[in-house]
């Protein structure tokens, strides 16, 4: 596995993004997207002959840029398509579009349910596209806007010591970052005993310290530097402090931290240990989804108790996710009376797995790869928290991640876009690709 290992570390994240990749279904289209940004473009554009499917298989392959224009002429479901394109995307990708539809519903579901910065029916000619596209290339860095919502927030946390947050963290992350194909963070909030650098065979640094203490430095580049490549979606933020050493967090660091993190990456999965710090209850409060994770015994389940009472955010939903783990533990309380003690059936169960887990962590693997029933598990886990087929389902708003302010992307009146009619509102044609 040191080749994938390696693989991930000289990987995507590493390289520099593209301010534009573009992909038109016809040489007319193509010919006027080449043209349109040639002034705001002076090195030259990168657009391709391809259709909407052919963006999806791009973008699971290379690094996603900052603008992205698709083509969904001829699409038999365009919407559902974008929603599938969505997935390979970072959050902070804006999103162009191209069509053969002119009615007004089919634009404001684009621009206003999706998120969409703009879109344009054809006939494209060069000077529509520099007017309403070229300019999406300016003021790209995401910091100059705030309407993007960003990744998603889970946090794992053990009820006690010894449960297996940390195993289960691990193999979330990888799970969503190499087989879902999602571009992933771990976050290891144990800055002096933390595991995650280890099962990951990653290496610990004092960026995580720095950005908790020194929340005013923080900015796209350091988080770009700070966090580690461990596979070609997955990156890793994790410290190895002194244990003498005391690391209290800046008021407000973490809530800094995690905006930055999440306009580059689609899920943040943190290892987060239960301290009688700020710290805890920060990221616990800006959690999108809480996972808590006990094994079969009564301190264990005290303490999920209490977790669970911990008052939730507007950011949460749901309730936390239960995660039994070691199930079958000799010695441990049988299922029937955890659920009798929780008054509720844990959402997900995994066994007691001792020598998979041993041997992927003396090898430095996450443990999914040799282990069938926790690569199940934490499939199960990652529906469960809000991943792959959940978001699938719930079409509304998941291309919002990608878009600007919503309203924003509605072209000004009078310029070649959507009219207004005489009570303010949008009129009954989108922008029209002529001029």
């Amino acid at each position: 596995m040191a080749g994938e290992r390696g693989e991930g570390s000289g990987g995507e994240e590493s390289r520099a993004r593209k301010p534009l990749i573009g992909f038109a279904r016809d040489a007319a289209t193509e010919a006027a997207l080449r043209e349109g940004f040639a002034e705001a473009l002076p090195g030259g554009s990168d657009i391709r002959r391809g259709s909407l499917q052919d963006a999806i298989a791009a973008m699971r392959q290379e690094p996603t840029p900052q603008l992205l224009l698709v083509d969904v002429s001829g699409e038999a479901q365009p919407l559902a398509g974008l929603e599938d394109l969505a997935h390979v995307l970072e959050p902070d990708v804006r999103v162009l579009v191209v069509g053969e539809r002119e009615d007004m519903d089919f634009y404001r579901r684009l621009t206003r349910g999706l998120g969409v910065h703009e879109y344009l029916f054809k006939p494209l000619v060069p000077e529509i596209v520099a007017r309403l596209f070229a300019t999406a290339l300016g003021g790209l860095s995401p910091l100059a806007e705030g309407g993007i919502r960003g990744g998603r927030v889970i946090t794992v946390t053990g009820a006690r010591g010894g449960s297996g947050a940390s195993t289960l963290a691990v193999n979330l992350a990888w799970h969503l970052g190499q087989l879902e194909r999602r571009h992933s963070l771990l976050l290891d909030t144990d800055l002096h005993c933390g595991a995650a650098a280890l099962l990951l065979g990653g290496k610990p640094g004092p960026a995580l310290r720095e950005a908790l203490q020194n929340p005013e430095r923080l900015d796209e580049l350091y988080v770009e530097r700070a966090v580690q490549p461990v596979g070609p979606r997955l990156g890793l933020l994790a410290a190895e402090e002194a244990l003498q050493q005391a690391l209290p967090a800046v008021p407000g660091a973490a809530a800094r931290l995690l905006a930055l993190l999440q306009r580059r990456y689609n899920f943040i999965v943190i290892d987060l240990p239960f301290r009688p710090q700020p710290l805890f209850g920060d990221l616990f409060e800006l959690a999108n989804q809480r996972v808590i994770v006990l094994d079969p015994s009564l301190p264990a389940l005290r303490e999920t108790l209490r977790l669970g009472a911990w008052p939730a955010s507007p950011n949460q939903a749901r309730r936390p996710v239960l995660v039994l783990n070691k199930a079958d533990r000799p010695g441990g309380l049988q299922r029937a009376q955890v659920e009798a003690v929780l008054q509720q059936a844990p959402d997900v169960v995994i066994p007691h797995l001792p020598r998979p887990l041993a041997a992927a962590e003396a090898e430095g693997l996450p443990a999914l790869q040799r282990c069938g029933p926790l690569r199940e598990a934490i499939a199960e886990l990652a529906q469960e928290t809000g991943s792959v087929q959940r978001l699938a389902r719930s079409r509304p708003g998941w291309l919002g991640w990608l878009g600007r302010r919503r309203g924003s992307s509605l072209p000004e009146a009078g310029k070649a876009a959507a009219p207004r009619d005489a009570a303010g509102g949008p009129g009954a044609t989108p922008a029209r690709a002529r001029p």
